[in-house]
């Protein structure tokens, strides 16, 4: 279709209210949880939605989706963080949710700080006709980015991964830390005015706390403190499309494997839940998830996952000792390299299916993007 009219996504967005998601982290899963909480506040007209929710994310997907449902003139859009600054010039949407930067595909995207600055360029552009964005106050690169906004929402995510977050974007500065007041744990930097903004919406103990200061529980059905950052953008997003917070959060509980993600699958006897990881900020979250004595870990290094595989170095994967670990797919020896200097016994099967085979009690997979998707085909998922 775009090689028979290049311009065909500018029309297929065109007269739709549109809210994007993207970040590097947690796009898939925060985009379901919104297209859920517009469906449940949509009721009866719920047809009215359009959302390519699965992971295509780049011009080819948001197309075919927008394709397919013609008349939906509400567009729920994962965006990679490549065309979020195309999007926002042909699309002209209402609200943008930016989660998070993170190192991700290295061979593609090496310096995260060349798609913030589009982000903010494209966000200056747009001016007072720009979206409302929703943002996560914990990231200083998104906070940058951020700042081209003519309206933005705030919110504290209490996101736990850090080290992308070391020098300010703006001037190059150490980035440091409240110790102590009000302040405790937001980041400011030390060279320029550059710091964590007030939030309107947070996330403490579990708990969403709103714009009026109300406390939601979340009772999410997938696991993660991650995901009740996710869940909070969603909400805040959600209220600006027009959704109570009741009807918000009762379509965000209704999300249970989102893409696959967190699903429970058959292997032959051994039963599975797969999670996906696609970056060492990805990793760290996942897991702490952990709860079985056998883990597998699947890696490999195809254009969807990134062909470099050196940030396996910034993963911690000494947590794992003492447990079970089998090292599989076509980077299976790269993996096990990294498990020996962690001092983590592990076997290494490169073969997916070999690999869960012969475990009598369940066990959690942690796969990269491309044995995630075989994962998924093999579990029927």
């Amino acid at each position: 279709m775009l090689k028979v009219d290049p311009g065909a996504l500018g029309k297929l967005l065109a007269g739709r209210r549109i809210a994007m998601v993207s970040g590097t982290n947690g796009k898939t899963t925060t985009t379901h949880f919104l297209a859920a909480a517009m469906r449940q506040s949509l009721g009866s007209k719920a047809t009215r939605l359009v959302t390519n929710a699965d992971g295509a994310n780049l011009y080819h997907g948001i197309a075919s989706a927008l394709s397919q449902a013609p008349r939906a003139d509400i567009a729920i859009l994962e965006t990679d963080e490549r065309v979020v600054a195309e999007v926002i010039r042909l699309g002209r949407p209402e609200v943008l949710v930016l989660l998070n930067f993170s190192r991700d595909q290295l061979d593609r995207n090496h310096e995260i700080k060349r798609l913030a600055t589009d982000w903010r360029k494209a966000l200056t552009a747009a001016g007072a006709s720009g979206p409302v964005v929703v943002a996560n106050a914990d990231e200083p690169l998104i906070v940058w980015a951020a700042r081209g906004a003519a309206n933005v929402i705030w919110v504290d995510t209490d996101a736990q991964w850090l080290q992308d977050a070391v020098l300010c974007p703006e001037c190059g500065a150490l980035l440091a830390r409240h110790t102590d007041g009000e302040d405790r744990g937001n980041w400011f930097c030390t060279g320029c005015d550059l710091a964590q903004p007030e939030a309107t919406f947070f996330v403490r103990d579990g708990a969403i706390i709103d714009a009026r200061g109300d406390v939601w529980s979340p009772d999410l059905q997938v696991p993660g403190r991650f995901n009740v950052g996710n869940a909070a953008c969603a909400l805040a997003a959600a209220e600006v499309m027009g959704a109570s917070v009741e009807d918000a959060l009762a379509g965000i509980r209704s999300v249970t494997s989102p893409a696959g993600r967190f699903a429970t699958a058959r292997f032959g006897d051994t039963t599975a839940r797969l999670v996906l990881a696609k970056n060492p900020a990805g990793w760290a979250e996942s897991l702490a998830l952990v709860s079985t004595d056998t883990v597998v870990l699947a890696i490999d290094a195809a254009a969807a996952d990134g062909r470099d595989v050196s940030w396996l170095w910034d993963v911690e994967y000494e947590q794992l000792r003492g447990r079970t670990v089998i090292a599989t797919g076509p980077r299976a020896q790269d993996l096990a390299v990294r498990l020996s200097y962690a001092d983590v016994d592990h076997r290494c099967i490169p073969d997916l299916a070999g690999a869960l085979v012969g475990h009598p009690e369940p066990v959690d997979v942690i796969a990269t993007y491309t044995p995630f998707q075989k994962l998924r085909r093999m579990g029927g998922v």
